[in-house]
């Protein structure tokens, strides 16, 4: 009886072992089979003109109060005492955030808007708006649009299906944010930010909407975070030159985060290989990494430069702000190291991806380099 217990638990064993060895070797196939669409793309029927006027094709905008997750405002952790936090813009500005994906259903190419959308994933997009867009909340307004975004596994294929369903998603952008800017005030200067998906139309919006446009004069700045930006193949086409200076303004800023020892390989492939704006991949060309504890690219900076973290709880709907936590450095490659794994929760992505924390990790950084910028912004004679 013991020998066939003991046999029973080396065949688990085995199970386990082979498991994560078939794990390791084919991760990104069997991501692919677990997420991605087996069905045909369903045609994405465009937006009726001035969709966006309903307002519950938003997630925060003016008008909703305190349930607006952008809104939000974490505390600091109890033992850290009552902090400094940075001045508030004396000037009125507003933001067009645009969030990552939180579409992970593998039933269609496009989330769903009708009807509330697919439940699940609206709940997920408020958790990310509470922490990544919750940085801006100094600004007079927050437009945060609900998009029928391209499902998780789009960018997991080649299929030309995934093409399609990254085009349809954009397209709903492209209708928000001139919904945006027919309702703030043409004097108001604006910030554009985005994570992950949602910078990847950023990046697109910026090249199409603004360039050669009067609105790129009110632009205080960028945040095309979480998505790689090649300096030679994207800014060009997007008009704009990284942010050079911590109060510069009319840039770009973006940074994609990993702890060490780093393992970026699959990042590094897909961008070395994927076309940028102008349409070529950027190859061994590094990408822009911008440090946001000084604003600066390429740079390196302690962790008692960073103003404050916000650390989630495991549910990442509530968390607390700790000062002096993640130091950062960008690389040769265009990556931000973070130095050791911090303690941020459950979502760290293989290779020591902290892609989900991009912005929580410098939350009251980016709050600073906000109101920094956006200070300095001057109207255009």
């Amino acid at each position: 009886m013991a020998r066939k217990f003991l046999y029973f638990i080396a065949f688990c064993l085995i199970l386990v072992i082979g498991g994560r060895i078939l794990y390791e070797l084919f991760q990104e196939e069997l991501a692919e089979i677990a997420l991605v669409p087996s069905a045909a793309f369903a045609p994405v029927e465009p937006l009726e003109a001035n969709a966006y006027e309903d307002p519950k094709l938003w997630h925060s905008r003016p008008g909703i109060g305190v349930s607006d997750p952008a809104r939000w405002q974490p505390a600091w952790a109890s033992d850290r005492g009552v902090l400094p936090t940075p001045a508030e813009p004396k000037v009125p500005f507003a933001v067009f955030f645009v969030h990552p994906t939180s579409y992970l259903n593998r039933a269609s190419w496009n989330a769903p808007l009708a009807n509330g959308g697919d439940p699940e994933a609206e709940r997920i997009a408020r958790i990310y708006l509470r922490g990544m867009a919750s940085p801006f909340n100094a600004a007079s307004e927050i437009w945060a649009p609900r998009y029928r975004q391209a499902t998780f596994g789009a960018f997991l294929t080649d299929a030309p299906e995934a093409r399609q369903a990254i085009d349809a998603a954009y397209a709903d952008v492209r209708e928000a944010f001139r919904y945006f800017l027919s309702s703030v005030d043409p004097g108001t200067p604006i910030v554009l930010a985005g994570h992950s998906q949602g910078s990847l139309h950023l990046k697109r919006l910026i090249a199409e909407e603004v360039k050669g446009t009067p609105v790129a004069s009110r632009l205080v700045a960028a945040y095309v975070i979480g998505w790689p930006v090649s300096t030679l193949h994207d800014l060009p086409v997007m008009g704009l030159p990284a942010c050079a200076a911590p109060e510069q303004t009319g840039c770009v800023v973006s940074w994609s985060s990993f702890a060490e020892p780093a393992d970026p390989g699959t990042l590094l492939e897909t961008y070395a290989s994927t076309p940028a704006l102008d349409g070529k991949a950027p190859g061994n060309e590094p990408m822009l990494c911008t440090n946001p504890l000084t604003g600066t690219p390429g740079a390196s900076a302690p962790a008692s430069a960073n103003l404050g973290t916000l650390v989630p709880e495991d549910s990442m709907e509530k968390g607390t702000l700790q000062p002096g936590l993640v130091p950062a450095r960008c690389d040769r490659r265009g990556l931000l190291l973070i130095g050791p794994p911090p303690e941020m929760g459950s979502y760290v992505l293989p290779g020591n991806n902290y892609h989900v924390y991009d912005l929580p990790l410098f939350w009251a950084n980016t709050k600073a380099d906000v109101a920094r910028r956006v200070g300095a912004w001057k109207p255009a004679n």
